[in-house]
């Protein structure tokens, strides 16, 4: 853990070309807090998890101490997105997320994240919101029975149209009203959005539970390595550790990465590290 209180974690989406334990390993060597798991193939699939693979996932935390705190299931369109489709594409959508829910309980995590996938072009802002509602409403009871909590993150414009600014997250959550439901900030969203980072923290308050940390070319989706983007991310380091977040902050590396995983995870983390010694 840095100084100021916040923990800094390791994305295992820029493994899926390894086996998991080596993001475990980096993790341990490069002096990350925690461990986020990506719930895709071959790694975390919420139903492997289940059939069995979440023993490999708890003896690999074990052995090499690092928790896994958040778990991400892989969705939106590939091949679930609750956010469109046939009633019965919805329902296996739902089914799949709650049971990511329990393999997010069962390992340990305090959250599984999930966000809002696009919901086409045909659908309408009311339809979309009663959507979006009746889907949260669902996943935020499981929540509650397994005593498990889940983060709900903005996508930008590019990926979705459902929740992409920190207004939108904010009303959401005040019309769900659950604790089992909290939001977080992926920063590339309000950079690409523009407004400003800070807007989560401000707007969200106790509600804001989590930070995805990483830079941003200003134009596109496209996560880059913090430091080499066009973010003032120096800054908005400093100001979300001068604003009293002791939180997670992942940095979240994903498919830009994945030749030299190992060695894009240790510049990342020695960035962050050393971006936090300034403040």
């Amino acid at each position: 853990m840095d100084g100021n209180g916040m923990r800094i974690g390791i994305f295992t989406s820029g493994y899926q070309r390894y086996p998991l334990e080596r993001a475990f390993s980096d993790g341990k060597r490069f002096g990350y807090d925690y461990v986020e798991l990506w719930g895709g193939r071959p790694h975390g699939f919420p139903y492997d998890l289940k059939q069995g693979q979440l023993k490999e996932v708890l003896q690999l935390s074990d052995t090499y101490g690092l928790p896994v705190e958040v778990y991400t299931p892989e969705h939106n369109a590939y091949p679930y997105n609750y956010m469109i489709g046939s009633q019965a594409q919805w329902e296996d959508s739902m089914e799949y997320l709650e049971t990511a829910l329990e393999m997010g309980k069962a390992m340990g995590a305090e959250y599984t994240l999930i966000s809002a996938g696009h919901a086409g072009n045909t659908a309408s802002a009311k339809e979309i919101r009663e959507r979006l509602l009746t889907s949260l409403r669902r996943l935020g009871n499981r929540a509650q029975k397994l005593d498990h909590k889940i983060l709900l993150e903005p996508l930008t414009s590019f990926e979705s149209n459902v929740c992409n600014t920190a207004n939108d997250l904010a009303e959401i959550l005040e019309e769900i009203d659950m604790p089992w439901l909290m939001g977080m900030c992926d920063v590339v969203v309000p950079f690409v959005e523009q407004e400003p980072a800070m807007d989560y923290f401000e707007k969200l308050g106790v509600r804001m539970g989590h930070l995805h940390l990483v830079d941003s070319d200003g134009v596109s989706e496209t996560h880059i390595l913090p430091g080499e983007g066009v973010m003032p991310l120096q800054e908005l380091v400093c100001a979300i550790a001068e604003s009293g977040y002791e939180g997670r902050a992942t940095i979240e590396l994903v498919t830009a990465y994945l030749k030299e995983p190992s060695f894009y995870a240790k510049r990342a983390v020695d960035w962050v590290r050393e971006a936090l010694e300034r403040v």
